[in-house]
């Protein structure tokens, strides 16, 4: 008899030490600083994209300048640091910065071009297009629940490509290829592989396919919360988040 799915998993391994980009993107020391921005933009850029694409009507190109400025913009004059954690999450506050940027920029005719005087980063814009063409945003849907709802998915995903080469560089890819047939993979596409017929396919024993999901989902959820420390400004916030993406027991 499989056992159920539970990716939220138990709060075995949960991270206790607060390493918060948030407040590391304020530390006067330049090197923290782009580290802690980087994490930022890496959790947040495919969120604000897509977001700008939906609510703004915002062409492909258009919205590429916007999301590239408003991260080069927010490091160059630290937007972020005016977050205050007793008002609200820091997924909301970023949201607010973007719309007033775009508001800005759209009424200046964007005077700032890629090219111009913002620095260009380097993000997969090509990727967040194909995701949108997957999974496009309702019509009559409201944009800020679609950011929230494609943030929780970069986040999902940074936990997810963090457990794959974690697991790959340590010997252990059969753990991730068992974790990705049985708990990722698209069940719309077809009917979800039993624990007996994974163990045929990978030469396994029902006992290990068990242990091995077991280890897989342990690490992905421990991954969500490193990923939700990092991109949170207080514990207060940390917590709402992750009870949000892992459920009323995650913290």
């Amino acid at each position: 008899m499989d056992q159920d799915t539970d990716i939220g998993g138990s709060r075995e391994g949960f991270p206790e030490t607060h390493r918060s980009a948030v407040l590391a993107a304020r530390s006067d020391d330049p090197h923290a600083r782009k580290k802690a921005f980087a994490t930022l933009v890496a959790g947040y850029w495919k969120p604000a994209y897509k977001y700008v694409r939906f609510k703004w009507n915002a062409s492909n190109e258009e919205a590429k300048d916007l999301t590239q400025g408003f991260f080069a913009r927010a490091m160059e004059k630290g937007f972020f640091a005016s977050y205050e954690p007793e008002l609200g999450t820091f997924r909301t506050f970023l949201r607010t910065c973007l719309d007033r940027y775009v508001a800005n920029e759209k009424a200046a005719a964007g005077r700032l071009k890629r090219g111009g005087d913002i620095a260009i980063l380097s993000l997969d814009f090509d990727a967040a297009e194909a995701e949108l063409s997957l999974n496009a945003p309702p019509a009559d849907g409201s944009p800020d629940e679609y950011f929230d709802r494609e943030w929780i998915r970069s986040v999902f995903g940074l936990a997810v490509d963090s457990v794959r080469n974690s697991f790959r560089s340590n010997g252990k890819g059969v753990h991730f290829e068992l974790f990705e047939r049985y708990d990722l993979s698209d069940t719309d596409a077809g009917e979800r592989p039993t624990y007996d017929r994974l163990a045929e396919e990978f030469g396994l024993k029902y006992t290990q396919v068990t242990n091995y999901l077991a280890a897989a989902r342990r690490a992905f959820r421990k991954s969500v919360l490193e990923q939700l420390r990092a991109m949170t400004g207080s514990e207060a916030d940390f917590r709402r988040e992750a009870r949000l993406l892992l459920g009323d027991d995650a913290v």
